[in-house]
């Protein structure tokens, strides 16, 4: 993996944070803000698939592709987050079809 230098400027009560953080994992700088910043792109991953299905946009394999997850770990977090992912349409026409 190739990596690049990023430049932030944060305000000094997160570096304190950043510090406790690094000084509770024994970690240095570098290490404790790439840690950080994939822990917080992960999360995003999942939120942003699973806004994008509570929004009818995407399916759930799609979903589970843009959070990164395998199904199984995907439809627990659908699951969690209360999102109804099939329609009452689809689910009205499943029930006519038993009958």
């Amino acid at each position: 993996m190739t990596e690049v230098n990023i430049s932030a400027r944060i305000p000094s009560e997160l570096e304190k944070e950043l510090e406790k953080y690094m000084k509770e994992e024994y970690l240095e700088k570098s290490t404790a803000i790439r840690r950080l910043l994939f822990k917080a792109l992960k999360e995003w991953k999942v939120e942003y698939a699973l806004k994008l299905l509570r929004e009818g946009k995407i399916t759930i394999s799609k979903g589970t592709e843009i959070a990164g997850m395998n199904i199984w770990d995907f439809i627990e977090e659908v699951r969690r987050s209360k999102i109804q992912w099939v329609s009452d349409e689809i689910i009205d026409h499943d029930l006519a079809d038993f009958k």
